[in-house]
């Protein structure tokens, strides 16, 4: 989970609860405090203490009674669904009671891990908001979790990775020694070469402590910090777990911002940043894989970067704005790569970051966590230093490709800091953009960050009070995007105005001019512009009308098209209608009057069809409706009756339909005056023959009732009241921006009352009850209706039911009892919502559903294929079983689009909920509606049992349609009611039962679909419980002999495809044994006897607890039996003969599922499995090898380990106390040494074994545990007789020479040609059958792996290996005697099978040697026969290279423990380094890769026995000489490779680089640690080959040099060793080939960029490499001197070197330099090629003033035009300064040619003259 723990600084007020309340009688935690707003708030405290009572009472009971399932999952659901409807509202000893329960029940061993998720969610859920409990609260030991966290990340029986933890429970409340615990434990895991140190890393970054007080710092990172980070710079080449060391970092300096100092190693830490984005940097750029895998995480970046900001030495900041500066062009809209993501990220999130770091610095109330101390805080200065250094990048990314998202939320939160520096820039792009025509993405891209930036403009503020004056201005403007033909510019104008619309009252205040005295000047301002809000509004609805007039639908459709509204109308209405309702609820009364005028002539002086047009006309009159209803009503409601009173006497309704929809929202008492009228109305409409008009009365009727059935607030406006006040008295435009003030907010709810009910129910009698007697007599048979009236008579039906649903109580019905067993209550939970039901009434919804029932039995019985009336009946059931009032995929779409909006004008800054009022109003809504919604754990009555029934027989039905939608919600209605799942599943199993012989086709399906269920909701094929499993799976199987199931149909083989797929991805291992430790009892006793609210339910007593035992004992038995009968009924329907294959391959899948580790597989299982190894199909044969190797796994004897302390172990020598890793005394004895191998019996007894590599490496393990001697293991080579039963049969068959014949045959097969790779589930197998049954088998095994072994056909050679292996690794606990026995057989077979190596097998061989760790001792066989001579010829060159290879992954394996063979091998190589073919070259460069690996420059590390580099290059050098010396170029060599004779040294000499080099290349990615100082002896010798153009034609060794290079330019540099690099570059520019100096330039180039900031630290650097580069721009070699400019312009650009006065200058008095006077030439004579020393001076002048205008190509310093009018002087100059001059400017031109409107501001006009006659070619015409 992500630890954004830290940052979580949002909604954490304590106003939301701290305040004693009378009713509760406790202190709450942290409620949710809009709940207080509500209309029936005053109820809400009982109701919540009833609840919490409750869930306290029966979670505490479950817990006591051992009752895990159903009781403790049920009551800890309702505490999670508590929490959400409440927040924390529980006194502080109930959350920690709550969190030491759940962390009890989290770490319970056996549990499942679904039950362990949902457990860990919750917990997480206590434990998020940190300020609530303090360290004096709460104490958790992080060893459970630990323990937890290990058995299921590195569970040794199930690869299963599974990370659903709560990951910091731990880390804030852990005891004061828990660090010292911790380091102990994961210390010893610390070696560098091994997996282990990832693990252990992760570790560290997960569960060490951060939040220790200062007076415990010694106690917290004081202890590991120095380690940590000592070990984290010294590291080059990002190894995988260097990413968790950073975000351990980030985490620290942010939990203690000012008490760790950092300054050391910011240098350090902002050149790593850079280098991990990845940016392109040079041309011809190599990138070392690992890089692009391993980067950092940009969100712990982002953390660590924002707490090292501010504190006394302001290096951070310095360090940031170069990191900016340096990257900011590539920000540009030009550039795009796949790195361009990770630099928006990195902007946005930044300043999101600096923001809650102000907020927790200023504004947050004081928690129990450290606060920052003042010397640290960021001062007014930090800030706008910070601002300042984001904003050209941000600018740039406005218009990236990626859209202006990221760049509108990055202004947002620095124009909440700085809003006069961030929002002046972003006006100056607004308004050009909403001038232009030609550039529509500029409009969108500049109005997305308008409104991010909308609130700190409106509000303006002390900072930037002009601010509010760009409001008018900008909204005018804004008016030509609504435009009819470009969709995305008219979506982004209405959320432009909307946006401002809401943050604004349109008021016209210009007559407080006269009125007030006592107004600011911009405050006259705004009171003088804001007449033109009228007009604005006005002009607005002209344009939507034209709007709306051009998108009628004979304008937009063919024919043909559907009479729907396409996707983009309708996102296009929904903007209209939003925005124009914002429109009217922010307006004065005044211009409402006006708009609604308009309105309401347009509408009825116009003539709309119905379908688009006609639906925006209605939306407009909706939301003026809406906003003040008397007036409207007032205009309309009589105009509409009229209309449709005349056209329905002629019965042809045609035109004006659409009239009704203005009436869809109307508030409720503001109809009653019309009553008669919308009665008289509806009764002429509802009976209307043609469709359309029929449902457009019925949504009149819909909205009728619902507006006088619900609850909901009357108005939004911005400020509570309205604006009606008179200006004297109020003026608002003090209120532009202002938020909403959550304690006065004031809201106006719209609550029935009497007359409305009445009214609703007077409706109903009237329209619905005739139309359900007419239904009731249709489905008795008593009336006959065509199919159009029972539509339409369901059509009103169902709206009836959806406009009143909230006034009907829920269905009645008795509970279905015996589900499930359980001794804690499970009752449901009644949420008051504002209804009191009327019981006097009648309860329509019990009526409706009788009436449907019988209705929908009669059609299903008569007229099936009436397929829209079955629609409608089961959207029916579905509103009758869940709707109260508003529906689930409306509040989620609500919920979304709220979290957006407040999103995009949150105030982080502040916090404090500081939203704007309408926001607020509308989350005070949100959650009347989610406890409307909430219908968790509903009980399940017998009338739902006979509505699932009706549903089942539904979906399983003939039209398929039909059942797909019936489907859906028997799915939904399966997750609401408790265990009903239960109660189905045998109805459905009855469809697939094959003595079922009446079942159809599509029933067989239906049924099939129900089992599979829907993506979201439950899967009743896979439920996680013994009962319903061993119902679900036989019959699944099973179903494969029913008659409807035919595998011809392709349907039908896919859903059981999908079907064996679902259940495979989502089964884990059921539980079989559960038991509640006695501590969780402890905690839960506790929580039965706290008060406030005391829970009424008993505490159990002890015949209870004794009950409760027994039950979870006997239950534990009842799961065992049926998992037993679920396998033999597995195994039945196998051995049935007539089931279809396909089928017994599910069941093989099933089967295979059960595997357990805690139990045994039944024995007639084993027997299956075993005999499937030999099964005609391969799927059947793979799966069973699988299983057996996990058969072995389960029967495996277990191997006595004693503890021993290692100072035992290492005899006499003392353990090193201190941080000491690496090779040291007292680990020596651990590493192999030829002279004291155990060779005897006796010897091998001595040894101590030690397995695992890491050991010792780094430091010791208190206590270390190895295998106890032979004679206390259990016995080897038992006979058949002291066999277990499981074991007889694997034996049986094993020793069935038959069998085993038959077994490798079908081993040795192909299975995909040339796919085929090493499989470890048959090396698991081979290594279980060794294990378990030591060298029983062998003698049978010996003679196929002899004739294996020598022929070389990929697929024997490979089922040899996986053999080979398994033997190697199951001998770990044989005898002495045995294992030698063994090796004699190995070994030959193992040098044939060396000699007989081909290119398909050479990789099965190499994993077969280097799979698993061993002590190398015990090995020795193997390692002796490897290094006999790997590189011998015989067989030529590839054979030498496998050998190589195989050896190489034995001893890479081994690491650090046998120095000895890596030196032995060396030996051997060295002298053959010369004499070698290209792919043993390679290989031989891997190899040594892995034998200096252990060579590694780490902290704390002792200098290593293995083999160094250091004196490795010596003896290389030696033997390079003849290259080094020699001055000529060094030339294709194709030397026939293997020339007899001595060549000369130079030949050999060039034969060894070419090794060397492919060494220098395998290391780059692989090592920790670059030996810099040992490759820089070999940079001369590269720089001087390595090639200048990209050319494929050159030979291997001078694309080696050149891909080398690029290698080593981008390796990460220590402080120390950057003055060595110089040095030697600043050798090589001054040697004779132009080639080299050339190279050194590229060099340069990547190297500083790489190192950027330990450069810039380092001021004599940047002086070295500044004057490197200014004397190669005189170089006399053109080219040299060309890139020189390009580097030189590099730098500049990413700010290394700056445009100093001096090197301006320096450039000029070049460029002065005179040019001799052409001499005549005498004819003939050979041209003068070399140019003379003044050329080459005036030309570095001119590159160097040419590389400063090149450096900024996206804008125009002050500097800039002097520079071009220098430059232009030298046009006309010989080559090749005319030649540089022309390129300089056209790149000028092209660069500045988009914005050059801006860029011509900088220049006079006489140097614009000069310009414009440089750039515009001359004209040839002239």
């Amino acid at each position: 989970f992500e630890v954004i723990l830290f940052a979580r600084l949002g909604d954490q007020h304590e106003w939301g609860g701290g305040c004693w309340s009378d009713t509760l009688g406790f202190n709450p935690q942290k409620d949710i405090v809009y709940n207080k707003l509500l209309p029936y708030a005053d109820r809400l405290d009982d109701e919540s203490n009833e609840i919490l009572g409750k869930i306290k009472g029966n979670l505490a009971r479950a817990v006591q009674l051992r009752e895990i399932w159903p009781g403790v999952l049920f009551w800890t659901r309702k505490l999670s669904t508590y929490m959400r409807l409440y927040g924390r509202k529980f006194s502080k000893e109930d959350h920690v009671l709550f969190i030491k329960l759940l962390y009890e029940l989290v770490t319970i061993p056996k549990l499942e891990i679904s039950m362990m998720q949902g457990l860990a969610r919750l917990l997480i859920n206590l434990l998020k908001k940190r300020e609530l409990l303090s360290r004096e609260d709460l104490e958790l030991s992080w060893r459970p979790l630990y323990e937890l966290h290990d058995r299921i990340l590195f569970s040794k029986t199930e690869h299963l990775g599974l990370n659903w933890f709560p990951k910091y429970a731990s880390v804030l409340y852990c005891r004061q020694s828990a660090t010292q615990e911790m380091l102990d434990e994961w210390r010893p895991l610390l070696c560098p070469f091994d997996v282990t140190m990832q693990r252990a890393i992760s570790y560290f970054e997960l569960f060490l402590p951060t939040t220790l007080p200062p007076e415990l710092h010694h106690k917290g990172f004081k202890l590991w910090f120095d380690e940590l980070i000592s070990l984290w710079v010294s590291v080059q080449n990002l190894p995988s777990w260097e990413v968790h060391l950073v975000n351990l970092f980030a985490r620290l300096s942010n939990d203690n911002i000012g008490y760790v100092d950092w300054d050391p190693y910011i240098p350090k830490i902002f050149t790593r940043i850079l280098r991990s984005l990845n940016l392109p940097v040079g041309t011809s750029q190599m990138m070392v894989p690992r890089y692009i895998t391993n980067a950092y995480d940009i969100s712990h970046v982002v953390l660590w970067v924002s707490s090292l900001l501010g504190g006394p030495s302001k290096q951070a900041q310095a360090q940031l704005s170069g990191l900016f500066n340096s990257i900011a062009s590539f920000f540009h809209p030009s550039n795009h790569g796949r790195w361009l993501m990770k630099l928006m990220k990195l902007l946005q999130r930044l300043p999101a970051s600096v923001v809650r770091r102000l907020h927790r610095e200023r504004y947050k109330k004081p928690t129990w966590l450290t606060p920052i101390p003042d010397s640290h805080k960021l001062t007014e200065e930090d800030i706008t230093d910070f601002v300042e250094s984001m904003m050209q990048p941000v600018l740039l990314a406005m218009f990236s490709k990626t859209g202006s998202l990221d760049a509108a939320q990055a202004l947002q939160n620095l124009a909440l800091m700085r809003p006069e520096l961030v929002i002046p820039p972003v006006l100056e792009k607004t308004y050009p953009a909403l001038e232009t025509l030609t550039e529509p993405h500029q409009l969108t891209a500049t109005l997305s960050c308008m409104i991010g930036v909308a609130r700190s403009l409106v509000s303006g503020g002390q900072r930037f009070p002009e601010g509010p004056t760009h409001m008018l201005p900008l909204l005018m403007r804004a008016l030509p995007g609504v435009d009819p033909n470009d969709f995305s510019k008219c979506m982004i104008t209405f959320q432009f105005i909307a946006t401002f619309v809401t943050l604004v009252p349109l008021v016209d205040c210009s007559s407080a001019l006269h009125e007030r005295t006592d107004l600011t000047e911009v405050e006259r301002e705004m009171c003088s512009a804001s007449a033109e809000f009228e007009d604005f509004v006005l002009q607005f609805m002209d344009r939507c009308f034209a709007l709306i007039d051009s998108s009628t639908l004979e304008q937009t459709r063919e024919e043909t098209e559907t009479e729907k509204m396409t996707h983009l109308e309708s996102l296009v209405e929904l903007g209209l209608s939003s925005t124009f309702s914002t429109i009217l609820t922010q307006c004065s009364l005044d211009i409402f009057k006006v708009a609604l005028e308009k309105v309401f002539n347009f509408a009825t002086t116009n003539i709309f069809e119905t379908r688009v047009s006609g639906r925006m006309v209605a939306d407009m009159c909706r939301a003026a409706s809406k906003c003040h209803p008397a007036e409207s009503l007032k205009m309309f409601v009589p105009h509409c009756c009229n209309a449709i009173n005349q056209i329905a006497v002629n019965e042809e309704v045609l035109n004006e339909e659409e009239l009704d929809k203005e009436l869809l929202w109307l508030d409720g008492d503001k109809i009653l005056p019309y009553r008669s009228n919308l009665v008289q109305i509806l009764q002429l409409t509802l009976r209307l023959k043609c469709k359309q008009g029929y449902t457009l009365a019925c949504n009149l009727l819909h909205h009728i009732l619902r507006s006088s059935a619900l609850i909901y607030p009357t108005e939004y406006c911005s400020v509570p009241g309205g604006f009606h006040q008179p200006i004297s008295d109020y003026l608002p435009i003090k209120d532009w921006g202002r938020p909403g003030d959550l304690w006065n907010l004031d809201i106006r709810w719209h609550v029935p009352s009497v007359e409305e009910t009445s009214m609703a129910f007077y409706l109903l009698d009237l329209i619905l009850q005739p139309e359900l007697k007419r239904l009731q007599r249709f489905a008795q048979g008593e009336q006959e209706m065509s199919r159009d009236d029972v539509l339409q008579s369901l059509t009103i039906v169902q709206h009836c039911l959806l406009g009143a649903g909230g006034l009907m109580p829920p269905l009645k019905g008795e509970p279905i009892p015996e589900l499930v067993r359980s001794m804690v209550n499970l009752d449901e939970t009644l949420l008051y919502t504002g209804m009191q039901y009327d019981e006097s009434r009648e309860n329509y919804r019990d009526a409706i559903c009788n009436v449907m029932r019988q209705l929908l039995h009669y059609i299903l019985e008569h007229s099936e294929d009436d397929t829209k009336s079955l629609f409608s009946i089961i959207k029916i059931i579905s509103d009758l079983l869940h709707f109260k009032g508003s529906h689930k995929h409306e509040f989620d779409s609500r919920w979304k689009s709220f979290n957006l909006v407040k999103k995009s004008m949150e105030n982080r800054l502040h916090g404090r909920k500081q939203h704007i009022r309408a926001l607020l109003i509308d989350r005070v809504m949100l959650q009347h509606e989610l406890r409307k919604l909430t219908v968790e754990g509903c009980q399940y009555r017998s009338i739902h049992q006979e509505l699932m029934r009706d549903l089942l027989r539904l979906s399983t039905s003939t039209y398929s349609q039909v059942r797909s939608r019936a489907q859906n919600v028997l799915f939904s209605a399966l997750g609401t009611y408790n265990f009903c799942c239960r109660d189905l599943i045998p109805h459905v199993l009855e469809f697939l039962n094959p003595d079922n012989s009446s079942v159809t086709q599509q029933q067989f399906k239906g049924a099939l679909y129900c089992l599979l269920g829907n993506h979201s909701g439950v899967c009743l094929a896979n439920l996680h419980d013994w009962e319903c499993i061993a119902l679900t799976w036989p019959a699944v199987v099973r179903s494969g002999l029913s008659s409807a199931m035919s595998l011809e149909k392709p349907s039908i083989v896919r859903l059981f495809d999908d079907l064996a797929d679902k259940i495979h991805r989502q089964y884990e291992t059921i539980g079989i044994d559960f038991a509640i430790p006695a501590d969780c009892c402890a905690v839960a006793k506790q929580l039965m006897i706290t008060s406030s609210p005391t829970p009424e339910d008993p505490v159990p007593s002890e015949e209870e607890l004794a009950e409760g035992l027994k039950r979870q004992e006997v239950k534990n038995a009842e799961s065992v039996a049926k998992y037993k009968q679920l396998i033999g009924d597995l195994l039945d329907c196998i051995n049935n003969r007539n089931m279809p294959w396909k089928y017994e391959h599910i069941a093989i899948g099933f089967l295979s599922l059960l595997l357990r580790d805690d139990h045994q597989l039944p024995p007639p299982a084993v027997t299956f499995f075993v005999k499937s190894l030999n099964h005609d199909s391969l799927y059947v044969r793979k799966v069973a090898i699988s299983a057996l190797a996990g058969i072995m796994k389960q029967i495996k004897r277990p191997h006595k380990k004693v503890t021993v302390s290692p100072s035992e172990l290492c005899k006499h020598q003392n353990i090193c106390v201190g941080m000491v890793a690496g090779d040291r005394t007292d680990n020596k004895w651990l590493q192999y040494n030829s002279s004291s191998l155990p060779r005897t019996q006796q010897d091998w007894d001595g040894c101590v074994f030690v397995e695992k590599t890491h050991w010792g490496y780094y430091c010791w393990p208190r206590k270390l545990s190895i295998y106890a001697p032979l004679e206390e293991q259990p016995k080897q080579n038992l006979t058949r007789d002291e066999m277990t039963e499981r074991e007889q049969i694997i034996f049986d068959h094993f020793s069935d020479p038959v069998f085993i014949n038959q077994f490798i045959e079908f081993l040795s097969l192909e299975d995909r040609k040339g796919k085929d790779k090493f499989s470890p589930r048959r090396f698991c197998l081979f290594k279980g059958l060794f294990r378990n049954f030591s060298d029983a088998f062998l003698p049978l095994l010996k003679p196929h792996m002899e004739r294996l072994v020598a022929d070389s056909h990929e697929s024997k050679q490979r089922c040899v290996a996986e053999i080979i292996s398994g033997l190697i690794r199951g001998c770990k606990h044989w005898s002495y005697s045995k294992v030698d026995n063994l090796w004699e057989v190995l070994c030959p077979l193992l040098r044939t099978a060396l000699s007989n190596i081909t290119i398909e097998t050479y990789a099965d061989w190499g994993t077969c040697i280097a799979t698993e760790s061993r002590d190398p001792r015990k090995l020795h066989w193997l390692f002796e026969m490897l290094m006999e001579s790997p590189v011998n010829g015989e067989g030529g060159s590839f054979v030498d290279a496998c050998r190589l290879y195989v050896l190489q992954g034995g001893l890479a394996q081994q690491e650090w423990r046998v120095p000895e063979l890596l030196h032995r091998l060396l030996q051997y190589l060295e002298p053959k380094l010369t004499q070698v073919y290209k792919n043993v070259r390679e290989r031989i460069g891997s190899v040594l890769t892995y034998i200096f690996m252990i060579d590694v420059n780490l902290p704390y590390t002792q200098p290593t026995t293995s083999p160094r580099i250091s004196d490795f290059t010596e003896r290389i050098l030696v033997q390079l000489k003849p290259l080094t010396e020699g001055d000529e170029e060094i030339q294709n060599h194709v030397i026939e490779e293997n020339e007899v004779g001595e060549q000369d040294e130079r030949t050999q000499a060039i034969k060894l680089l070419k090794t060397v080099l492919k060494w220098l290349i395998a290391s780059a990615g692989r090592s920790f640690s670059t030996a810099v100082s040992e490759q820089l002896r070999l940079l001369p010798l590269l720089f001087k080959i390595a090639p200048v153009e990209n050319d494929d034609s050159y030979d291997e060794l001078k694309r080696d040099a050149k891909t080398c290079l690029s290698l080593m330019s981008q390796g990460l540099l220590y402080s120390e060793q950057i003055p060595m690099v110089l040095r030697v570059l600043q050798e090589i520019a001054g040697s004779s080939s132009w080639h080299a100096r050339y190279t050194v330039l590229t060099y340069l180039q990547i190297m500083v960029f790489y190192n950027l900031f330990s450069f810039m630290s380092d001021q004599k650097a940047v002086n070295d490499v500044r004057a490197l580069v200014i004397r190669l721009l005189e170089d006399e070699q053109l080219e040299v001197r060309e890139m020189a400019a390009t580097t030189l312009s590099g730098f500049l650009q990413c700010n290394f070197l700056s445009m100093d006065a001096p090197m301006q200058a320096h450039f000029e008095a070049l460029c002065k330099t005179c040019l001799p006077k052409k001499r005549k030439r005498e004819l003939g004579s050979t041209v003068d090629t070399i140019p003379s020393a003044d050329l080459v001076r005036r030309h570095a002048g001119v590159l160097g003033l040419s590389a400063c205008i090149l450096s900024s190509p996206y804008d125009v310093p002050t500097w800039m035009p002097q520079l071009l009018m220098d430059l232009s002087a030298h046009l006309n100059d010989t080559q090749p300064i005319e030649m540089t001059v022309k390129k300089t400017l056209s790149n000028f031109r092209r660069t500045h040619h988009d914005n050059w409107q801006q860029h011509k501001q900088q220049f006079t006009d006489d140097q614009l003259l000069v310009l414009t006659d440089l750039l515009v070619s001359p004209c040839y015409y002239a």
